[in-house]
Formats: C-alpha cells, sequence, structure tokens
C-alpha cells in the first residue's frame, strides 16, 4: 500500500490518499479548504491515474471535513463515518463559525461503519478500530499487512487528542488507546491527524499521557 500526506486547512489536518498498485484508491479526512488545496489534491489523484473509490473520516470534527463537499462533487463520493459522530458532520459549519473559519455545510454521511469492519479497496483491506475519547465516534484504520496505523485525532506524536470539545472523555480516551492501540506490533508507522508520524513502540515507551 502507498501513502500520499497532504497538511491541509488554517488548523494544519493531515488528509491522506491511500492506493495500491490496481491504483484504486481511498481519501480520508479530506481537509482541503483553499481552493489551492482542492487543487493540489485533484492533481495529485490524476497525475498518478488514480481511481478514489471511498471517502472515509476518523471523526466528525469540522478541521477534518472541510474537503468533502469538493470531494462528493469531484469523484461523487459520500463521506463514510462512524455514526456516533454524525451530530458532528450535521453540525460542522456551526462549529466552525465558532472558531473563526466560515465552511459550507458540508454533505450527509454516507455510509455508517462500526467497530471491526474491515473497508477494502483495490487489492487492500483497513480494519476498523474503534476509540471514542476525542468524539464519540473516533475510529483508527489498520492495516495489518502494511503496518500502518492512521490514527486521526486520537494518538498524537508524544501526545493524545484533547478531550475537551462536546461528548469528549478523556478517561475513555485513554482507556481504548491502552486496550486497543498500544497492542498492536511495536513497528506498526502512525499517521497522525496532525503534526509527524511516530510508532507504537515509541508512543508506548516515551508517550507521558500514557504512563
Amino acid at each position: 500500500m502507498n501513502i500520499k500526506k497532504f497538511t491541509f486547512n488554517p488548523v494544519s489536518v493531515n488528509a491522506f490518499v491511500l492506493w495500491d498498485d490496481t491504483l484504486e484508491c481511498v481519501i480520508i479526512d479530506a481537509a482541503c479548504f483553499y481552493p489551492q488545496e482542492e487543487q493540489q489534491l485533484k492533481s495529485f489523484i490524476e497525475t498518478n491515474h488514480l481511481k478514489p473509490v471511498k471517502l472515509l473520516n476518523t471523526h466528525g470534527h469540522f478541521d477534518h471535513l472541510m474537503g468533502n463537499g469538493f470531494v462528493e462533487k469531484t469523484w461523487g463520493l459520500k463521506c463514510e463515518i462512524h455514526k456516533e459522530d454524525n451530530f458532528l458532520v450535521e453540525q460542522a459549519a456551526n462549529q466552525a463559525m465558532m472558531f473563526g473559519m466560515p465552511m459550507p455545510k458540508p454533505p450527509k454521511s454516507g455510509h455508517f461503519f462500526e467497530d471491526g469492519d474491515v473497508i477494502t479497496f483495490g487489492n487492500s483491506t483497513l480494519k476498523v478500530i474503534y476509540v471514542p475519547g476525542h468524539s464519540p465516534g473516533g475510529v483508527a484504520f489498520y492495516s495489518e499487512i502494511d503496518r500502518l496505523l492512521i490514527a486521526g485525532d486520537i494518538l498524537f506524536n508524544g501526545s493524545v487528542g484533547r478531550t475537551d470539545l462536546p461528548k469528549g472523555n478523556h478517561t475513555q480516551l485513554i482507556s481504548g488507546i491502552l486496550g486497543k492501540l498500544m497492542v498492536l506490533p511495536l513497528d506498526v508507522e502512525v499517521f497522525c491527524g496532525h503534526g509527524l508520524e511516530t510508532t507504537i513502540g515509541d508512543e508506548k515507551r516515551d508517550n507521558p499521557f500514557l504512563k
């Protein structure tokens, strides 16, 4: 599996395109906000002859949804998200306004996945790992074969997701990280929703929030 990271919008969200040798790809957390960011995403996909087949969201906070309308308009894909975060999709435009970043209301969700679901594209699979706490419907996407985890805002390099937003729960977040993510192989590379990549091993050893 191949992965391309983009860092988009005023909140510096990491958006990802994953693809394999079939050239089918998934877009995760399409966060493009400015027209040049939309063009950057579109140009990368077209230049590499990729075929977007799914739009996935790790969670429903507005900064991770900013590109959903563009992706739906361009490739006809509706976002797939955990049902517990659907209320955040519906409130995203108002939430963005509170942070001084007006955005159009994102399109309605097209599919709700559950913990343990397996998402397929091309010859590749991603397992849905449900870890609420940063948001009530937060998930990570895991490729066992490729030793790769898209963690959204659940786990960061040296930190964890904030839990002071609506329906956040710090105890629930830490419990989920320890019980579901820290049990993965130490060499799994973690791609976070903001900031730099890390590994499960590095976070297990050094992350002060997990001691």
